[in-house]
């Protein structure tokens, strides 16, 4: 849990970025890239216009070019400030980053089975667990709570954004790798509390 001397926002908008090829592929993206598919810019237009009248002066994005995008079309729509967050970058993957996980088996074949025995702590071969990057999204949320005026909208990705609403809402590791975060879905979250728009 954050302590209470960061400057984190109480308030704010997360928001996972719209579907890509890879998504389509069942590809794992990690750091790595695929474009927004059509249905994924519709997603983003749609998320952009649940946040239209939210009094959004600032978007926080991943700088990873699915979730810029993503984030663009939110601050068009909103007239919001765009700024962006490393920190808010998905989970390494490594040297799994644009496989399958059927891929995945024929290169790492003890992967999956090592990843089962400790999903939180396993670290992608190369590449960052859970356990690591929640101390990012730490970082994330300080960032975006200097950066924000009012109440922002964080852009990022599916497994760092376990992470992120673990940290807000004091969530144990089990409870946070069991959340999801569909495209095209806006949580807000205030205090320990989310609820999806």
């Amino acid at each position: 849990m954050i302590p209470q001397d960061r400057h984190v926002p109480e308030h704010l908008f997360l928001v996972r970025h719209g579907q890509t090829d890879w998504n389509l592929e069942h590809r794992m993206h990690g750091q790595l890239d695929s474009p927004l598919t059509a249905e994924g810019l519709r997603q983003a237009e749609r998320m952009a216009e649940l946040l239209s009248d939210r009094g959004v002066a600032t978007v926080c994005s991943s700088p990873l070019g699915r979730a810029l995008r993503t984030a663009v079309v939110i601050a068009e729509r909103t007239g919001a400030d765009l700024v962006e967050v490393p920190e808010l970058a998905e989970i390494h993957h490594g040297d799994l980053a644009g496989l399958t996980w059927e891929e995945a088996d024929e290169r790492f074949p003890t992967a999956r089975a090592d990843r089962a025995e400790n999903r939180y702590g396993w670290a992608f071969p190369g590449g960052e667990s859970y356990a690591q990057a929640r101390a990012r999204a730490r970082r994330a949320l300080t960032a975006c709570g200097w950066a924000s005026t009012g109440t922002p909208v964080l852009v990022s990705h599916e497994m760092i954004g376990r992470m992120l609403r673990a940290e807000l809402r004091g969530l144990d590791a089990p409870t946070a790798l069991g959340l999801r975060h569909p495209h095209g879905v806006v949580f807000e979250i205030e205090g320990r509390s989310e609820r999806m728009l």
